[in-house]
C-alpha cells in the first residue's frame, strides 16, 4: 500500500487551497448565529416554531453536499498514479580487462592499510572491481591467462556478472593440477592481448581499450606482445599496461628458473607505445589504485541517462463520486425541504 502511495501526486496541487474556505464555511454553518427578537401579537403563532425539526434523512443533505465539495476540490487538484522510468545508454567505451593468472601473482609483496602482507592477486582483484564498479556505462569484458587466455566474460553491462567471474578465478597449482582457473603454465602476454583485441573488434564502439595486468613476462604463446600490439593498433585499440609487484617480490626458482626475468618494462612500454596507451608499474597497493584512477580519469564515460514520466489520472476516481454526493443532497433536500412556518 505504502509503494502505491508514494507514486501519488497532484498535478495542479493549488487547488487544494480551496479546501481552507471550504472548512471555513462548514465551521461558520454548525455557529449558532445572531439572537433575534420580535414581539408576537398572539402566542398562536408560535406553536408551528416549537415543533421539532425533522430528524428524516434531509439532515443528511449538508454534509454530503461538503462531501462533495471536498471531492471536486480534490479532483481539480488532478490526481496521477505518476511511473518514472530511467533510460541508461551506453557510453561507447569498450573495455576488456586481461588479468594475469600465472603463479606469481602468488607472491605477497603487496600490503595491506595495517600492514599485512597480500597476494598481488587478491590486490589487483580489488582493484579491478573498483574500477568496473565506478563504469556503470561502459561494456566490459574480462580475459585471464597464463599459458593461454580463456574467457571469463564477454564485453558486457552486466557488471555484477563479471565481477562474479573474475572473484571465481583461481590460481592453479604448480604441478599443473588442481582446481586452479586455468592448467597451463607459463605467461602468455601476446596471446591474452590477441584474445582481447579480437573480442574487440568485432563491436562497433567510438573507443576500444584494453587494461593489461601482468606481472611478467611473455613465455609463452605462439604471438609475441609486440605483435599482438600491432595487430590491436590497427584495429584501433589502445591498450593501457600495468605491471604489478615490487623489485624484492622475485619469483623463487622453483617457480622460475631465472627470476630476473620477472618483468618486461621495455615491452610492456613498447605495448603502450605502439597503440597510443599508456603504461605503469605500480608496486604498491596505493600506486596500484592511483594507476587505475588514472585510466579511468583519461578514458572518460559520457552519461546519458533519460527520464520518461507515465501519468495515469485518478481524477476521474474523484469527480465521479463529488457529482454523486451532489446530486444526492440536492435529491434529499427536494424530499425533506426545512419547515416553514
Amino acid at each position: 500500500m505504502f509503494d502505491q502511495l508514494k507514486h501519488f501526486v497532484f498535478v495542479s496541487p493549488y487547488w487544494l487551497l480551496l479546501l481552507i474556505p471550504a472548512l471555513f464555511l462548514l465551521f461558520l454553518r454548525r455557529g449558532r448565529g445572531a439572537e433575534a427578537a420580535l414581539t408576537f401579537s398572539t402566542l398562536n403563532v408560535l406553536v408551528s416554531l416549537g415543533q421539532k425539526m425533522r430528524q428524516g434523512p434531509g439532515s443528511f443533505a449538508l454534509p454530503f453536499a461538503f462531501v462533495s465539495l471536498v471531492l471536486a476540490i480534490i479532483a481539480l487538484a488532478r490526481p496521477v498514479n505518476r511511473l518514472e522510468f530511467q533510460n541508461r545508454t551506453a557510453s561507447g567505451i569498450d573495455i576488456m580487462i586481461a588479468f594475469d593468472l600465472s603463479l606469481s601473482m602468488e607472491i605477497d609483496d603487496f600490503k595491506t592499510p595495517d600492514g599485512m602482507p597480500v597476494q598481488r592477486l587478491d590486490a589487483a582483484k580489488e582493484v579491478v572491481t573498483s574500477f568496473v564498479s565506478n563504469r556503470p556505462d561502459d561494456r566490459i569484458g574480462l580475459v585471464v591467462f597464463s599459458g593461454q587466455p580463456y574467457h571469463i566474460s564477454p564485453i558486457t553491462l552486466d557488471h555484477n556478472w563479471l565481477l562474479a567471474g573474475l572473484q571465481r578465478v583461481k590460481l592453479n597449482h604448480r604441478n599443473g593440477y588442481g582446481d586452479g582457473t586455468i592448467r597451463e603454465q607459463g605467461t602468455a602476454i601476446g596471446s591474452a592481448i590477441s584474445a582481447a583485441s579480437s573480442r574487440l573488434n568485432a563491436r562497433d564502439a567510438k573507443s576500444k581499450i584494453v587494461v593489461l595486468i601482468t606481472d611478467g613476462a611473455n613465455n609463452s604463446g605462439k604471438i609475441s606482445p609486440i605483435d599482438a600490439a600491432k595487430y590491436a593498433a590497427d584495429l584501433n585499440i589502445k591498450i593501457y599496461a600495468v605491471a604489478i609487484g615490487t623489485k624484492d617480490g622475485r619469483v623463487s626458482s622453483n617457480i622460475q628458473r631465472f627470476p630476473r626475468q620477472e618483468f618486461d618494462l621495455p615491452t610492456l612500454q613498447e605495448v603502450s607505445r605502439l597503440t597510443g596507451g599508456e603504461h605503469y608499474w605500480a608496486q604498491t597497493n596505493a600506486e596500484l589504485k592511483d594507476t587505475f584512477q588514472t585510466i579511468d580519469k583519461l578514458e572518460k564515460t559520457e552519461r546519458k541517462t533519460y527520464t520518461v514520466t507515465e501519468d495515469h489520472e485518478l481524477f476521474l476516481w474523484f469527480a465521479y463520486p463529488a457529482l454523486f454526493f451532489a446530486l444526492l443532497s440536492l435529491l434529499l433536500i427536494a424530499l425533506s425541504p426545512p419547515p416553514t412556518a
